[in-house]
């Protein structure tokens, strides 16, 4: 993609990251680049590193992990239809995203959720086993 009035070659790495909308404000982008959250081309690098077409990223965003290859470059914001379209996620990338989120959707649909609030017995017995008794 590219800028309506000029044709861009390079762009900030925390706004391509937040104008691909893979985080929500440009603080947060910073805030993950930081922390290593975000590898270009395999290497940790700061939050000013320009970034071109064809560079790989490596995010990781709480538990979910994606790899693309820059595809394309905007310094705005775009509706979330254009904004995948600055990038390419691998199959692999994806397959992975996809299996960690059924293993999320297995795990979370065997848990037995309590049918009533607990009763005045119940209560004194869940203080005395976290060892909150008076």
């Amino acid at each position: 993609m590219a800028n309506n009035s000029k044709e861009l070659v390079e762009l900030r790495l925390d706004k391509w990251l937040w104008a691909s909308r893979f985080f929500k404000t440009r603080a947060m982008a910073v805030e993950a680049i930081s922390g290593g959250k975000v590898h270009l081309n395999g290497v940790r690098v700061k939050p000013a590193r320009v970034v071109r077409c064809d560079d790989e990223l490596n995010i990781t965003r709480g538990v979910e992990r994606f790899h693309v290859t820059v595809k394309g470059l905007n310094d705005k914001r775009r509706p979330a239809k254009e904004a995948v379209l600055l990038y390419e996620e691998t199959e692999e990338s994806i397959k992975i995203r996809e299996d960690a989120k059924e293993l999320n959707r297995l795990q979370s649909a065997n848990i037995k959720l309590p049918t009533q609030k607990p009763n005045k017995r119940d209560r004194r017995l869940m203080d005395r086993f976290k060892g909150r008794s008076d």
